[in-house]
Parts: C-alpha cells; sequence; structure tokens
C-alpha cells in the first residue's frame, strides 16, 4: 500500500524538491504550508503551523477529493516530515523567529504523536553547532562536526532547532515514536552551482557554515531513507554531502581559518567539516550529487 505523507513546508528552498523526490519514490504527500507547491501528485492544505487548531484539523481531515471517492472515513498519515519554519535570522524580529520556530514543531509533533503516527522527522540545522550566526568571530569546538558536539547557538534561530530537537526527543522519550531530527546543511539548489566558483575564490565566504552543503536532491534521498527506517526511537543526524564546497582541502581550510581548532580524528583530504559518517552507516545514505558533476575546476 502507498505509503501517505503530510509534510509542512514543502513550498520553501528544500521541501520544493524534497516533496517530489518522495512522489517520485512511490509516496503520496499532501503539503501543508501558507502558500501551495505547484507540484505533480501533491495535495495541499493552506495551514499555519502555529496554531494547533489548525495542525490537528490537517492531520485529521481529508487530503483531496479522491478521499472522499474511496470512502470510509479519514486514512492515518504513515509518517510526518516537518520542514515548515523561518529559514533563518534577519527575517522576522528574533522573538518571532524563536516563536513561530519551537511553537509551529511542538503542535505538529504533538499533533503527530497523540493521531497515532509513529514515524516523524523534523528540519534541524547545521545553526545548531554556534558559528553559522554567532557575533563575531568564533571558533567551533573541535573538527569533524558530529551529532555528540555540544551545540552551543547564541542566536534565536539555531536557539529554536536546539529546543525542537529537545521537543522531539521527549516525545520520542513519551511516546516510543520515531522521531529523527535532520541538522541540515546549506541547501544548494541544481541551479545554485553556477555560485561554486566565487566560493573557490574566495572561501572565507563559507567560513562560518565550515564549508558544508547538502545537495537538494539527495536531501530528499535522505528524508527517503528516514521515513524507511524504524526502530530507532529519538536519532540526531547531521544532513550534508560528503565532501567540503571547495577545492581546497579540508585540514588546509580548517588550518587557514580556523588555526585553533582540534581534530578528533583523521579525514579524508576533501571530506566535510560537518561529518555525514552517521547517515553514511546508519541509513545506508550514498552521495548523488557531489558538486563535481556540476563545477568545473
Amino acid at each position: 500500500m502507498t505509503k501517505r505523507i503530510l509534510f509542512t513546508g514543502g513550498s520553501g528552498k528544500a521541501g520544493r524538491h524534497v516533496v517530489p523526490w518522495l512522489v517520485n519514490a512511490g509516496y503520496r504527500v499532501h503539503n501543508i504550508d501558507l502558500v501551495p507547491l505547484d507540484s505533480p501528485g501533491v495535495s495541499n492544505l493552506i495551514v499555519d503551523v502555529t496554531d494547533q487548531g489548525q495542525v490537528f484539523n490537517a492531520l485529521s481531515m481529508h487530503a483531496d477529493f479522491d478521499d472522499l471517492d474511496r470512502g470510509g472515513g479519514v486514512q492515518p498519515y504513515d509518517a510526518v516530515v516537518h520542514f515548515a519554519a523561518i529559514p533563518r535570522i534577519l527575517m522576522r524580529p528574533d522573538n518571532e523567529t524563536f516563536r513561530i520556530n519551537t511553537i509551529g514543531t511542538y503542535n505538529v509533533i504533538e499533533a503527530a504523536v497523540k493521531l497515532g503516527i509513529r514515524k516523524i522527522i523534523v528540519a534541524s540545522s547545521e545553526t545548531t553547532y554556534g558559528v553559522c550566526f554567532a557575533e563575531g568571530h568564533r571558533d567551533f569546538h573541535q573538527f569533524p562536526l558530529d551529532e555528540d558536539y555540544d551545540v552551543d547557538p547564541m542566536d534565536s534561530y539555531g536557539l529554536s532547532k536546539v529546543l525542537n530537537e529537545k521537543t522531539a526527543r521527549a516525545f520520542a522519550e513519551r511516546s516510543g515514536a520515531d522521531i529523527y531530527a535532520l541538522r541540515i546543511g546549506n541547501v544548494i539548489e541544481p541551479h545554485e552551482y553556477d555560485q561554486f566558483p566565487t566560493f573557490f575564490a574566495d572561501p572565507e565566504i563559507r567560513k562560518r557554515i565550515a564549508w558544508s552543503y547538502i545537495d537538494a536532491r539527495d536531501l530528499g534521498q535522505i528524508v527517503h531513507r528516514c521515513i524507511e527506517k524504524d526502530g530507532l526511537g529519538f536519532e540526531v543526524f547531521n544532513a550534508a554531502n560528503d565532501t567540503v564546497s571547495a577545492n581546497t582541502p579540508s585540514r588546509e581550510l580548517a588550518a587557514r581559518y580556523y588555526p585553533n581548532v582540534p581534530f578528533t580524528r583523521e579525514i579524508g583530504e576533501f571530506e566535510g567539516l560537518l561529518s555525514n559518517r552517521k547517515i553514511r552507516e546508519v541509513l545506508g545514505f550514498v552521495e548523488e550529487h557531489d558538486w563535481r558533476r556540476y563545477v568545473k575546476v
């Protein structure tokens, strides 16, 4: 039977690539967002995720007219993927960014758990590592950045994502549901690879994100693997591609821009400093869209 997925924020930068990926993988996807996603095979509902009543209704009502024809009442969702959020600082006042991101995530997870949904995937962020939106220069604690890192952001966005991870963990402990948080790196859409020569010429542009990136289509694969991987309880995964978004070796970048940051293990020549080792080993992620496929060095 086709799995039914409720996806929040599918009209955003990442969602508009991940949702079609999931549809092509054979899922039936219902997108809830403030604006619809015009994509084949996707149904839409306008929902404000900060309104708990709207979220409960979205999860417990028909997705489309086809559901009426089938009869038998509302069909439950097999998984919820929660991407809806204010995507960075300096778009809304700080308190609004924090409120929308934390309350929206609480509402979605609570509704899903109370309605018996056993698989929930939430979008966390690389900003939890505390440097992306830091005040002035700030060193990372160590390289590579892995999921056991002591996350310590000082900004409203990164802080909201840390709290969302704690919310996810609390509901997983309470319910026994599988809730996976993805610390998503800088999302690169296919048309954005033309920016990479600029990144190569001035690596400092991407210093704050440790030169990480995730191809939007590879993020689709990661979400797919999360949906299909059961029994992990609460887990955090870095969602990043295998290598740095630079044509300079990783150790050289670190030595130039973060000379005081220690390494906890050996790494490959261009290995990503935002480590994706866990998603490769636990979820079986295999990168399909290395930037070298699209950029001439």
